[in-house]
């Protein structure tokens, strides 16, 4: 539960809540024995379902908290209260670079301050081997005093330390990540954040960010997959030595940035002064104010409005059957779990980390659903097939066949992200018509749409609860395990939301994901938690039986799969597929 207004916490005493999203509440607190003001940071519930994450939390609080160095946010204290894990920081009076670039065009002094003063705070973490991973403005505080910070270590830091937390998901904002960090690799390094710093550089001198589009898919997609916007072209009084430091800041391959922070920093530095811009900045400051908006991400149905998500706080309170997934140049899209999950878990939570009085805004971006972008969609004008359907949606708003024919056309053009948006809402128009709703699920499992089959066969057992037919579980296993290998399962499944109510559905599905995504470890881990609930479950036993196949454990394969094709209630998908495999094996 979060800290109450009034409360006393240790020896803080809560004054007020400042920020609130999906990652941490934001207070203000007193500590009277010291005479002044902190900002607690009260983490969220989901980090306490992982049994291990109160260990992790105080190892990486500790290593967080050795990090001294005046362009740092320092953080004072962490503990926890009432179960609850907390971080106390300095309480900093002033505003995020978000709010006042929100403001106008920072002088060229003021933006070299905060290049250099950023770039030194970075350099400092990195040779104490902390990586930031969340660089951006709103986590850059600009003190009345004139100091500046660099806010959130803490957070970034043990957010990816969190299974419950990052094992679908990324740690990250859309508009500053490094591509391998939206790819969801794992061996970032100090090349990550000089990415995520170099998209901020390219908007204090270029006038906006590299890449904006209406959701976050279609932002990760830009970073990974399109070129970067030459500043330019953007911003004709950029100079040419200043555009050259941009581009290798951004590459796309870490290899070819600079190796350091302090590189960076003093490439940027000397353009910045051998161009002459702190003798003529009215040429940036003018070009960025004649700029024209950045280019939106097409809206293929701008007369539906799908369910909302929470958009984040505003800066001042920085409170046919689908080609197999290799194929898709989008695979790696996978990581846009963290569109759907961690962007609104991190983003959402944009509470300070330290607290900032009230000033001048932003507005956030929102973090709707509303265009269907994010993977190799549909071109902006569409096919006529994809016309044809959004007209039929547009006339029949209430019709939920409507909204299922548009999602099979956005399936079968290779935009499966858009595509369940629009399985879901037929869904949700159709009510608590289970008929229905069954009636679509076995369509897309007939045509090999087995993610949202898998969706909709969910759909259809919440709302039949314990009148659930045997056949409809087991048409929902088949479904999951059919998409469950897909680098987008976790997004077009959406078990986060199952593990609420179904844990073996959930732990079934990421076993196959984990294991096929090369992360045996994470795998094996689900199969004792699905064996922990029942120690014959067949579908365990199925993919333990899979997975020693596929490592050349012949007799242990055949030792499971001869016992499953002995149980007489075994699912019939399953039965085929256990003769199948037993003739696999040599």
């Amino acid at each position: 539960m979060p800290f109450a207004v009034g409360e006393t916490v240790g020896p803080y005493r809560i004054l007020e809540q400042l920020g609130q999203g999906g990652m941490a509440t934001v207070y203000k607190a007193y500590h009277a024995t010291l005479d002044r003001y902190v900002a607690i940071k009260v983490l969220h519930q989901a980090f306490l379902e992982d049994e291990n994450f109160k260990a992790r939390f105080l190892r990486e609080a500790r290593l967080v908290a050795r990090l001294e160095h005046p362009n740092i946010v320092p953080v004072y204290d962490f503990s926890e209260h009432a179960g609850q894990p907390y971080l106390v920081m300095k309480f900093i009076e002033g505003e995020t670079l978000k709010a006042r670039m929100a403001r106008g065009p920072l002088s060229a002094q003021e933006a070299l301050d905060i290049v250099e003063s950023v770039g030194a705070a970075l350099s400092y973490a990195h040779r104490q081997g902390v990586l930031h991973r969340d660089v951006k403005p709103s986590n850059v505080i600009l003190g009345r005093e004139g100091n500046i910070y660099l806010a959130d270590f803490g957070l970034a830091r043990i957010a990816a330390s969190s299974a419950t937390l990052t094992s679908d998901m990324i740690i990250g904002t859309p508009q500053y990540i490094a591509p391998e960090q939206a790819m969801g690799k794992k061996d970032l390094d100090e090349r990550t954040d000089i990415y995520s710093f170099g998209v901020m550089l390219y908007e204090i001198a270029v006038g906006r960010v590299p890449f904006s589009a209406d959701t976050p898919f279609a932002i990760i997609h830009d970073h990974i997959y399109s070129p970067l916007p030459l500043p330019r072209e953007v911003n004709p009084n950029v100079p040419e030595n200043l555009e050259r430091v941009l581009l290798k800041a951004l590459a796309k391959e870490r290899e070819d940035r600079y190796a350091t922070v302090a590189e960076l920093v003093d490439a940027f530095r000397t353009a910045w002064v051998e161009s002459g811009i702190p003798d003529h900045p009215e040429t940036l400051a003018l070009a960025r104010e004649a700029l024209p908006p950045p280019p939106e991400a097409p809206t293929l149905k701008p007369d539906i409005t799908p369910p909302a998500m929470p958009s984040t706080a505003a800066s001042s309170m920085d409170a046919s059957q689908p080609a197999p997934a290799a194929q898709r140049p989008w695979g790696w899209l996978s990581a846009a779990i963290l569109a759907l999950l961690a962007l609104w878990t991190l983003w959402s939570a944009r509470g300070p980390a330290v607290v900032v009085e009230p000033g001048p805004t932003a507005a956030a971006m929102p973090m709707t659903m509303s265009a269907p972008m994010g993977d190799h969609e549909a071109e902006e004008e569409g096919s006529a097939a994809l016309r044809e359907a959004q007209r039929a949606v547009q006339n029949n708003p209430n019709d939920p066949w409507a909204y299922y024919r548009l999602a099979v056309v956005l399936w079968n053009e290779d935009a499966p992200l858009a595509a369940v948006e629009q399985f879901v809402k037929a869904a949700e128009i159709s009510g608590d018509d289970a008929e229905t709703i069954l009636t679509m699920a076995e369509d897309a499992a007939a045509m090999g749409m087995w993610a949202p089959a898998a969706r909709l066969y969910y759909r259809a057992t919440r709302i039949l609860g314990v009148d659930t037919p045997v056949e409809l579980w087991d048409a929902l296993y088949e479904a999951i395990y059919e998409s469950a290998a897909d680098d987008l399962a976790p997004v077009l499944l959406d078990w986060s939301n199952w593990s609420r109510v179904d844990t073996n559905l959930r732990n079934f599905g990421q076993a196959r994901y984990f294991y096929y995504q090369g992360e045996a470890e994470k795998a094996y881990r689900r199969l004792d938690d699905l064996y922990a609930v029942a120690p014959d479950f067949p579908p365990a036993r199925f993919l333990e039986a899979e997975f020693a196949l596929e490592e050349g454990r012949y007799d242990d394969a055949r030792a499971l799969l001869e016992g499953l094709q002995a149980e007489p209630l075994l699912a019939d998908w399953m039965a085929v597929r256990v003769a199948h495999m037993l003739q696999e094996i040599p």
